[in-house]
C-alpha cells in the first residue's frame, strides 16, 4: 500500500484516509443517546456553523469541501509556459508570455471529442477517454495511446485522426508505452512482451514463455506492491535510441496461493494470488535485454546461489544497462552497471545497520559523473561521483546535516547548481533549495512553509511551485530562480462550503519522549475549548515506519473538526520511527515492530495527562493498515486507551507479505521472538478495552484472515469485539454507500463506548 505524500514511501503505508467530509453536529459528548433515525435528518437541521455525518458522507446529500483546481500549468522543451483548458472534450493550449501574463492560443486542434468520435468509438466511452487523455496534452508531442475494447489506440493530433494499433479484443493488450522517438510501442499481451511500429501498424512478439506464473514484462503483485510502487504492472524499460528494452522476468511458481472466496456473489467470485508471507518462497527475478527484433539476452546473475531482489532498473544517457539489487531482507543494496558478455559490473554498495531503502538510480552528467542520493549517514543526502574511463569513485558529499533531501529535481550544469526539495528548515514541510555541485550550504528558494511542489523549465531560469499548509490553502505561483515571486496565479481560499463553519483550532507541537527525542504531534482543540474543562481524546495514528501523518499540508477533509465540535480533542502523534525525520529515527525499531512505537505512544500521553485537560479515562485510538496494526497491538500491550478502531489490521507479521516485513522483521526462522513479541494474536488474552475490527472481504493486501485470526483468539480467550465487514471491498473501503455505512459505524462506535 502507498500514500500520497510528498515524502518517501512503503507499502504498509496505505493509510486508509477516512478524514474527509463533515460531521454530526447534533449530539454532544454528553448526549450519547442519539438514534439510528437521527443519521439520517437533513443537513438544513443542523445548527448554523456545525458539521453533519450525513453532509459529509451520505452518497446523495453530501458537500463538496475540495478547493478549487489549480491552474494546469507546464514548461515544453522550448521553455515556453503552457496552460491547459479543457471543456466538453475540447482541449486548448495557450503559450503564456510570463512577462505580461498575455496568452497565446496554439495552432493546435484540440478537439479530442471529435477526433474520437470520427472513428467510431461509442459517444460515452470517447467522453471518458478524452477526460483522460486531456491532462497529457502537450504541444511538443503530438501521438497519444489509450486503450478501447481491449485494443492499443493511437491518438494522432497531427493527422487529426484515432486508429487501433492491435486489433485482438478477444486478448486484452496493457501497460503501452511508446518509444524515446515515438516510432514504436511496447506492451504486454499476457505476460509477455510485444512491440507495433507506428507507422506500418506491424507487430513483433519478443519474448515467449509468459504464463499464469512467468511474467516477461510485468510485475507480480508483491513486486508491484513493495519495490516498485503501487498502481504500474509494467516492467519493461526503453533505451535511450529506442532500438532495445531492458524487462523484469518474474517466476512466481513456488509461491504460495491465496484465496479470496468472493462470498459477495453468487457464484462465488474468487480472486486466487500468489501472495509470498514472510518466509515463504519470493518470485525468482532475471533481467533480460530484447530489441526490436527480439534478439534476446540475458544478464548474468551477480549473486547465484543467493535470494536477491531487483528494486531498479534504467539506462544511462549513452545507453548502457543499470540496476540496482538487493539481498532478499534488504541489508544492502548494489548498484550495478552492464559491461560486456552480459556481465555486470558493482558501481557502488550501500548498507545499513538495520535495513537498506531502495534508492533512486543516479542523476547522471554530460561528464559521466553522477549524483547519487543516499542514507548511508542516517538522512538522506547527495553524494557526487567522479567517472574515470567506467571506474567510479566517491568525490564529496554535496549535502549534509539532520535532514533530508526529499527529491532532486535537477540539476543545471551550466550554473553549477542541483535543485532539490528537503525539511531543512520545516520538519513536518517539504522547501525547495539550490546548492552548488561542490556543495556548500543550500540556499532556500521557497519562503512560505508548507508543502511545496515544483516544476522546473528545462534551462532552469524559472519554476512553478504549487503547495499548502496546514492552515493555508493551495497556492499556485511563477518564480525566478533565485525564489523571486514573479506572479501569483492561484490563492484558491477556503472553499465555500467551509466558509462560516465553526471549525477546530489546530495546534501543532513538538514534545519530548523519555530519551528527550522530539516527537511531532498535532491538536484539534473544539471551538468553544475551555482549558480548565476535562474532554475525551480521539487519537488518529499510522505509526508504520517513515510514513508520518503531521504534515504541514491543507486537507479538505473534516472528520476531526466534526469530533472537535462534538466536544473531543483530536491527537495526532507521529512516533519517531513513523516521523521520516532520517531513516535513522526507524531504524531502532528494526526486528521488534510493535515495541518502541507504543513506547512513543504513551510518552505522548503523558505529555496530554500533563495538559490536565485531557480525560485520561476516556482516549480512543484509531488507524488503518498499518495504523490497524498499531491499534491492536496497543489495546492487547497496554491500559492506555479505552476503545479502539482497528481498520484491515495486521495481526501477526507472519501473515504479511515477505518483501515489506521481512525488510523490517527478518526471517521468521531467525527472529522467532521479535515477531511474537510484535504479535496481536499471541497477546489477544490480555485486550483492554472495547475493539472494533473493520476489513474488507475482498482485501489482497491485508488479508481477512488477519482478522478472522485474531476474533478466533479473542473468543478462546472470552474476549467481546465488534465486527464491521465490507463486502467485496479490498484493502480501502470505497463506494459511497460503503463509506457512508463504514463513517456511521466509527462514530457509532465513538459515541457509545467512549
Amino acid at each position: 500500500m502507498s500514500l500520497d505524500f510528498p515524502f518517501k514511501q512503503h507499502s504498509l503505508c496505505a493509510l486508509f484516509c477516512i478524514l474527509s467530509g463533515l460531521g454530526l453536529s447534533k449530539w454532544s459528548v454528553a448526549n450519547n443517546t442519539a438514534s439510528a433515525a437521527d443519521l439520517n435528518k437533513a443537513p438544513s437541521a443542523v445548527p448554523q456553523g456545525m458539521l453533519s455525518l450525513e453532509g459529509m458522507y451520505h452518497p446523495t446529500k453530501k458537500l463538496s469541501f475540495e478547493t478549487v483546481p489549480l491552474t494546469q500549468l507546464s514548461w515544453d522543451k522550448q521553455d515556453r509556459l503552457i496552460e491547459s483548458q479543457t471543456k466538453d472534450g475540447i482541449t486548448q493550449l495557450f503559450v503564456i508570455n510570463p512577462d505580461n501574463w498575455e496568452k497565446q492560443i496554439l495552432p493546435l486542434d484540440g478537439n479530442l471529442l471529435g477526433i474520437l468520435k470520427t472513428a467510431a468509438i461509442d459517444d460515452k466511452q470517447a467522453l471518458k477517454i478524452a477526460e483522460k487523455l486531456a491532462p497529457q496534452i502537450s504541444p511538443q508531442i503530438s501521438v497519444y495511446l489509450f486503450n478501447y475494447q481491449n485494443d492499443i489506440w493511437l491518438l494522432d493530433l497531427k493527422n487529426q485522426l484515432a486508429r487501433a494499433l492491435t486489433s485482438t479484443p478477444e486478448v486484452a493488450e496493457d501497460e503501452a508505452l511508446l518509444s524515446p522517438d515515438f516510432k514504436s510501442v511496447a506492451y504486454l499481451k499476457g505476460n509477455d512482451l510485444y512491440v507495433t511500429d507506428l507507422a506500418s501498424s506491424q507487430e513483433t512478439r519478443l519474448t515467449s514463455g509468459g504464463s499464469e506464473t512467468v511474467f516477461n514484462g510485468r510485475l507480480d503483485w508483491v513486486y508491484q506492491e513493495e519495490v516498485y510502487g503501487r498502481g504500474s504492472f509494467r516492467a519493461f524499460y526503453w533505451s535511450p535510441d529506442s532500438q532495445r528494452i531492458a524487462f523484469l522476468s518474474l517466476d512466481e511458481t513456488k509461491v504460495p496461493l491465496y484465496t479470496l472466496a468472493g462470498e459477495h456473489a453468487q457464484p462465488l467470485k474468487t480472486n486466487l494470488t500468489r501472495y509470498p508471507k514472510a518466509g515463504d518462497p519470493n518470485p525468482l527475478a532475471k533481467l533480460g535485454v530484447v530489441d526490436l527484433q527480439a534478439r534476446l539476452s540475458w544478464v548474468a546473475d551477480p549473486y547465484p546461489g543467493q535470494e536477491s531482489l531487483i528494486v531498479q532498473v534504467g539506462w544511462t544517457p549513452d545507453g548502457k544497462l543499470l540496476s540496482a539489487w538487493q539481498d532478499r531482507v534488504q541489508t544492502w543494496l548494489d548498484l550495478r552497471i552492464n559491461t560486456h558478455n552480459n556481465e555486470s559490473k558493482l558501481i557502488l554498495r550501500e548498507s545499513s545497520p538495520a535495513w537498506t531503502e531502495r534508492l533512486p538510480l543516479p542523476h547522471f552528467l554530460k561528464d559521466g559523473s553522477f549524483i547519487w542520493e543516499s542514507d548511508r549517514t542516517g538522512h538522506r543526502h547527495l553524494y557526487r561521483y567522479l567517472n574515470d574511463q567506467g571506474k567510479f569513485t566517491l568525490q564529496a558529499a554535496v549535502t549534509e546535516g539532520d535532514w533530508d533531501v526529499r527529491h532532486v529535481y535537477g540539476i543545471d550544469q551550466n550554473k553549477g547548481k542541483v535543485y532539490f526539495s528537503a525539511n531543512a528548515h520545516n520538519p513536518i514541510g517539504v522547501d525547495l533549495y539550490a546548492t552548488n555541485l561542490q556543495g556548500g550550504n543550500p540556499q532556500r528558494l521557497s519562503s512560505e512553509g508548507g508543502a511545496h511542489k515544483v516544476r522546473w523549465n528545462a534551462s532552469f531560469t524559472h519554476y512553478l511551485d504549487s503547495w499548502s499548509g496546514l492552515r493555508q490553502t493551495p497556492k499556485q505561483a511563477l518564480f525566478s530562480d533565485n525564489g523571486a515571486l514573479l506572479k501569483l496565479v492561484d490563492d484558491q481560499g477556503t472553499p465555500e462550503n467551509m466558509r462560516g463553519l465553526k471549525l477546530a483550532t489546530l495546534k501543532q507541537q513538538q514534545i519530548k519522549a523519555r530519551d528527550a527525542h522530539l516527537l511531532e504531534s498535532l491538536l484539534f482543540l473544539p471551538p468553544d475549548f475551555d482549558p480548565s474543562k476535562k474532554y475525551p481524546v480521539y487519537q488518529h495514528l499510522y505509526a508504520g515506519p517513515m510514513a508520518p501523518q503531521v504534515i504541514d499540508r491543507w486537507t479538505s477533509n473534516l472528520w476531526h473538526h466534526f469530533l472537535a465540535q462534538q466536544g473531543y480533542i483530536v491527537w495526532i502523534l507521529d512516533n519517531r520511527s513513523a516521523s521520516n525525520k532520517g531513516v535513522v529515527s526507524a531504524w531502532p525499531i528494526h526486528k521488534k515492530l510493535g515495541q518502541l512505537e507504543l513506547q512513543d505512544q504513551l510518552d505522548g500521553l503523558e505529555w496530554l495527562r500533563s495538559q490536565g485537560w485531557a480525560d485520561m479515562q476516556r482516549i480512543a485510538l484509531n488507524g488503518w493498515s498499518y495504523g490497524g496494526y498499531f491499534t491492536s497491538y496497543a489495546m492487547t500491550h497496554s491500559q492506555a486507551w479505552k476503545i479502539g478502531l482497528a481498520g484491515a489490521p495486521v495481526t501477526d507479521f507472519r501473515l504479511y507479505d515477505s518483501i515489506y516485513t521481512e525488510r523490517y522483521m527478518g526471517l521468521p526462522k531467525d527472529n522467532a521472538t521479535g515477531y511474537d513479541q510484535g504479535s496481536v494474536l499471541k497477546a489477544a488474552k490480555d485486550l483492554s478495552g472495547k475493539l472494533l475490527i473493520m476489513h474488507g472481504t475482498m482485501d489482497d493486501n491485508v488479508h481477512p484472515q488477519n482478522s478472522i485470526m485474531l476474533i478466533d483468539a479473542l473468543i478462546k480467550n472470552g474476549k467481546d469485539y465488534e465486527l464491521q465487514l465490507y463486502p467485496n471491498s479490498d484493502h480501502s473501503v470505497r463506494g459511497d454507500w460503503e463509506t457512508w455505512s463504514l463513517q456511521k459505524a466509527k462514530w457509532n462506535f465513538i459515541k457509545n463506548n467512549l
